[in-house]
């Protein structure tokens, strides 16, 4: 992103007044608070509004490279961003925040950090993630699972045999505006355990007392590393905002909501 932004940092004074124009974000699904903050900021700063479109990573990747008018894309990894860069659409991706998986479940079901692999290999329980491919959060429980193996033989296959990829694909429900969905997959009695980004869990246990937060072992635990990327041709607004959330003040918001800085 840096080379390509400098190549745009001289732009006609006519180009700011064309503030009706605005930012188009698309961003994963785990950023929407956090990046609803950051917008409102940035548009207390700028004279331009961003309109933002958030769902599963994969998903958007796809969208966007299939024609759909994107400006900003904003991803839970580094390896849809940088497809887009790869087939020409966009700029190289740099890291902007951190997250990690967590296993959200019932307080009752005494799931802890040191048994959390024999609870999700109990058959009794079930076991919920997003849809690998379609969007990161599978694609790091997957990873997850793969880990699992040099812990225990045949952990691997019985967790991907096992998982019910609830959220996250081209045929999930849409997830409810007001709430977290993952705290309403467990609460109806869909999944036992949620494997989700730490600030996800978080969020829903918010919202929805009888559930645990569960710390992954490191054994187990998968980091995630967010990308973000400025596609070509896209106006200088989209390369501020980019620049805005890259800054002390996007990070310092990004942090609020729990994420780590990529710094």
């Amino acid at each position: 992103m840096a080379s390509s932004a400098s190549s745009r940092t001289a732009t006609p004074a006519s180009s700011r007044a064309a503030g009706a124009q605005p930012v188009l974000l698309h961003a994963a699904g785990s950023l929407r608070a956090a990046f609803d903050e950051a917008a409102r900021e940035f548009e207390r700063r700028e004279p331009v509004r961003v309109e933002a479109v958030y769902g599963p990573s994969g998903l958007l990747r796809e969208r966007i490279a299939a024609g759909e008018a994107a400006q900003v894309f904003a991803s839970a990894d580094m390896e849809h961003p940088e497809a887009l860069a790869r087939a020409g659409r966009a700029a190289g991706p740099l890291a902007f925040a951190r997250n990690a998986l967590c296993a959200l479940t019932r307080v009752g079901l005494g799931v802890q950090p040191d048994n959390l692999l024999e609870r999700m290999l109990d058959p009794s329980l079930r076991l919920g993630t997003s849809t690998p491919k379609a969007d990161p959060s599978g694609d790091y429980a997957w990873a997850l699972f793969a880990r699992a193996e040099a812990v225990r033989a045949g952990a691997r296959a019985a967790l991907e045999s096992k998982a019910l990829q609830l959220t996250g694909g081209p045929h999930s429900p849409p997830p409810p505006r007001d709430r977290s969905v993952y705290g309403d997959l467990l609460a109806n009695g869909q999944a036992d355990i949620f494997l989700t980004y730490c600030t996800n869990a978080r969020a829903a246990q918010r919202e929805f007392p009888g559930l645990a937060t569960v710390a992954i072992p490191p054994e187990l635990s998968v980091g995630a590393r967010y990308g973000l990327t400025v596609m070509h041709g896209a106006p200088e607004p989209a390369w501020r905002f980019a620049w805005f959330i890259l800054s002390d003040d996007g990070q310092a918001i990004l942090v609020r909501h729990g994420f780590g800085t990529a710094r």
